[in-house]
């Protein structure tokens, strides 16, 4: 049986397929990525305008803020004081936008410190079994205060400063970093690959740093993330209660505070420090969130 091909004989030609692997190049790319996540989007850049306002505070149209002027108290909102006046007469605008580096000193200081000092405490605790159940009672011994009153303690025995409120909300910190690494190094101490490498004889310090610390890297990142917005909250409370920074360095929980007598009839003074403080947990948090999304493989969404 003879087949008949049309135009001449020729055999048709296939239909031409679109080339989609340029699209899904660029959405594997840094746009198809925040597109994904949309989260780590918004959070990132609200985190990023925060930092900005920070670094670049003295040039944002500020005064001094810690300058006195009594004659200019508890002004409200105008063209000249854009969050009005405190108290004392100082500009709550530049009060505000300088608190912003204190309250990200401490939150990213927290988070640096508390996630070096607990994932290292975390990996000898979990893969060094004798010393396991020294250091674990250690911190369940810590664990078993509340964090905010850990850190008032330890304000108590030493002198309000920026440094001495990050020391007293890490040490508050660590144990539930060590808790959480312990318990992926515990897991992963079971897995095929860590039992080959021990049994060929591969050092102990050799084994974390190859096959065990890698794999805690993507908890610990995401872990960081939510200690830096508690390490915030925490330095604000201290603040408020006089128990953080002191009243001279302007920071949120110190502005709350000084303008808490004057709540109902002028409520702009604790208002605006509250904002700005609401906005940095929440930009640090949906990062937190969309960090776990993209690395929990359980979670992560499919392209």
């Amino acid at each position: 049986m003879s087949t008949t091909f049309p135009s001449g004989g020729a055999p048709a030609a296939a239909p031409v397929m679109p080339d989609v692997m340029p699209t899904r190049i660029a959405r594997k790319g840094i746009t198809g990525y925040i597109f994904r996540n949309p989260t780590i989007a918004i959070g990132g850049f609200l985190l990023l305008l925060l930092i900005f306002v920070a670094v670049f505070a003295p040039f944002l149209w500020t005064k001094d803020p810690t300058a006195l002027a009594p004659a200019m108290r508890t002004r409200a909102p105008s063209e000249r004081w854009w969050f009005g006046t405190d108290m004392l007469g100082r500009d709550v605008y530049s009060r505000v936008l300088y608190g912003t580096r204190v309250s990200l000193i401490v939150g990213f200081g927290v988070a640096f410190f508390a996630s070096v000092i607990g994932l290292t405490i975390g990996l000898i605790s979990g893969f060094v079994r004798w010393a396991d159940s020294i250091i674990m009672r250690v911190m369940d011994g810590l664990m078993s205060i509340p964090s905010i009153l850990l850190a008032i303690a330890l304000m108590a025995l030493t002198r309000g400063s920026v440094g001495n409120v990050i020391l007293a909300i890490t040490v508050a910190e660590i144990p539930r970093v060590s808790r959480l690494v312990r318990g992926v190094v515990l897991s992963l101490r079971e897995q095929p690959y860590v039992e080959a490498a021990i049994a060929s004889g591969t050092r102990t310090p050799v084994i974390i740093w190859r096959h065990i610390l890698p794999n805690t890297l993507a908890p610990m990142i995401v872990q960081a993330t939510y200690i830096c917005a508690s390490a915030m909250i925490a330095e604000a409370i201290l603040s408020f209660i006089g128990a953080g920074t002191p009243p001279i360095i302007p920071s949120w929980g110190n502005i709350m505070a000084e303008g808490r007598a004057l709540w109902q009839v002028k409520p702009y003074i604790v208002f605006f420090p509250a904002i700005f403080l609401s906005i940095t947990v929440l930009a640090v948090n949906l990062v937190g969130d969309g960090l776990r999304d993209s690395l929990d493989p359980r979670l992560a969404k499919r392209v």
